[in-house]
């Protein structure tokens, strides 16, 4: 009636999940069969692996791809279909994710604040901006009371005249 849950070594789980991935892609159905682990179970790992692998393939690029075969990729690889960017992928030796992620990439390129580095960067100009205004407004404030001093100092002098005068 119930499955007893079975641990899986992480290097177990690592052997299969590379099977399933280019350049094997071997079906999920056969190794199910030929292990003895679920399909269901190999379905997770292959969506858990494909996560992480999206979410470090901002952070993290281990393709060797410089930035401009990146783009080119982007461009060649622009008008295909899901069917032959995977067959393009795997000619390449590269993952649909990994083309996705650079093409979402370029699209967000001039968007401004789009880079984490250019939040912390904005962040950092942000409170920079705010301490110099805070600033400002202290010496506006000092100036406005020097200015009211030499008036009133103006004043005093020719209600009462220049000390200077009296010698």
């Amino acid at each position: 009636m119930f499955e007893i849950m079975k641990k899986y070594s992480d290097e177990f789980k690592n052997s299969i999940i590379a099977r399933m991935l280019p350049p094997n892609n071997e079906r999920i159905v056969d190794l199910a069969r030929e292990t003895g682990v679920p399909k269901d179970t190999l379905y997770t790992w292959h969506a858990r692996f494909c996560k992480q692998k999206e979410s470090a393939g901002s952070a993290k690029d281990n393709t060797g791809l410089s930035s401009e075969d990146k783009f080119a990729i982007v461009l060649e690889t622009a008008a295909m279909n899901e069917h032959e960017l995977s067959a393009y992928c795997r000619e390449k030796g590269l993952y649909p994710q990994q083309v996705r992620a650079w093409r979402k990439q370029c699209q967000q390129a001039n968007e401004p604040g789009s880079d984490k580095v250019d939040k912390r960067e904005l962040q950092k100009q942000g409170k920079q901006i705010k301490g110099l205004e805070k600033e400002l407004q202290q010496k506006e404030k000092a100036l406005a009371e020097t200015a009211a001093l030499l008036t009133l100092k103006k004043k005093v002098q020719q209600i009462w005249g220049d000390p200077e005068d009296e010698k």
